[in-house]
C-alpha cells in the first residue's frame, strides 16, 4: 500500500513537471581530457555554448583525494559565452618543484543560464566533469600506459601496481581469464606508484587465472580495445 504522503508528493511533482517546460543548458568541451605540459607551463581547451541563450560558464578545478597539491590556475574562472560561441580556457601550471611523474586533477564546466522572469520555464544546467593530466617536461609520450601495470594473484586477492611514471585510466571492472571472474577497482585510474588489492565478495580466489582483461583509455581520451595483461602468481 502506497503511503498517503508519498502519493500526494508524487501527484504534486507530476503536476509541476507537466506545467513546466524544462530545458537543459549545455556547454560542450572539444576534448574528453585536458592535457597540461610542464614544458609549456600551460594547457588549454575550447568549450562551446550549444544553447540558444547566453550562459555564465563557471570553470572549477578539483583535486583528487590522493593529490591535494595546488598545481594549476585556470583562466577565466567565469565567462559569459554567447549562443553558439566558443570560450578558450587556459590552465596555468604553478608547481614549485619539477614534476617527476604525471599528475591527475579534474575540472568542471558549468553553464548557468539567465533567469527568465515571468516565464513558466526551467532551464537546467549540465555540468561537464573532465580529467586534467599534467605531464612532466621530458617525459616521453606513452601511447599505451596500461601495459606498464603489473597484475598478480596473491592468495585470494588480485593485486595491481603501477611502477611507471604514467597515470593509467581504465574501466573500474576487470576480468580474470579463463575463469571470467569480475573484479572491481576502487576507482577508474591507477596513479604512479599506486597499488590496489581487490577481493571477491565470496572470499574465494578463482582457480586457473592466467590473464586479466581490462578496458583502458588512452592518455588523449581515445577509446581502444580491451587489453589482456599477463597475470603472475
Amino acid at each position: 500500500m502506497i503511503p498517503r504522503l508519498f502519493f500526494h508528493s508524487f501527484i504534486v511533482s507530476m503536476f509541476v513537471i507537466s506545467m513546466t517546460n524544462a530545458q537543459a543548458a549545455g556547454v560542450v568541451p572539444d576534448s574528453s581530457i585536458v592535457i597540461v605540459e610542464e614544458g609549456d607551463n600551460e594547457g588549454a581547451i575550447n568549450v562551446t555554448n550549444t544553447d540558444n541563450w547566453p550562459v555564465l560558464m563557471l570553470t572549477t578545478l578539483q583535486d583528487i583525494p590522493e593529490d591535494a597539491e595546488k598545481l594549476l590556475m585556470v583562466t577565466p574562472p567565469a565567462a559569459r559565452v554567447e549562443p553558439g560561441k566558443t570560450q578558450r580556457v587556459r590552465f596555468m601550471l604553478n608547481s614549485k618543484q619539477p614534476l617527476k611523474t604525471e599528475r591527475l586533477k579534474r575540472v568542471t564546466f558549468e553553464g548557468i543560464p539567465p533567469v527568465q522572469k515571468g516565464k513558466n520555464e526551467v532551464r537546467m544546467t549540465v555540468r561537464q566533469n573532465l580529467p586534467v593530466l599534467i605531464r612532466p617536461a621530458g617525459l616521453a609520450k606513452e601511447p599505451a600506459p596500461w601495459t606498464k601495470l603489473t597484475w598478480e594473484i596473491k592468495g585470494k586477492t588480485l593485486v595491481v601496481s603501477n611502477p611507471s611514471p604514467y597515470v593509467v585510466r581504465i574501466g573500474q571492472t576487470v576480468q580474470t581469464i579463463p575463469d571470467n571472474t569480475a573484479w572491481t577497482l576502487p576507482q577508474t585510474y591507477v596513479l604512479p606508484g599506486q597499488t590496489f588489492t581487490m577481493t571477491l565478495p565470496n572470499g574465494k580466489a578463482p582457480p586457473g587465472s592466467r590473464m586479466v582483461r581490462l578496458s583502458p583509455a588512452t592518455t588523449w581520451g581515445f577509446a581502444v580495445d580491451t587489453y589482456d595483461a599477463v597475470l603472475t602468481r
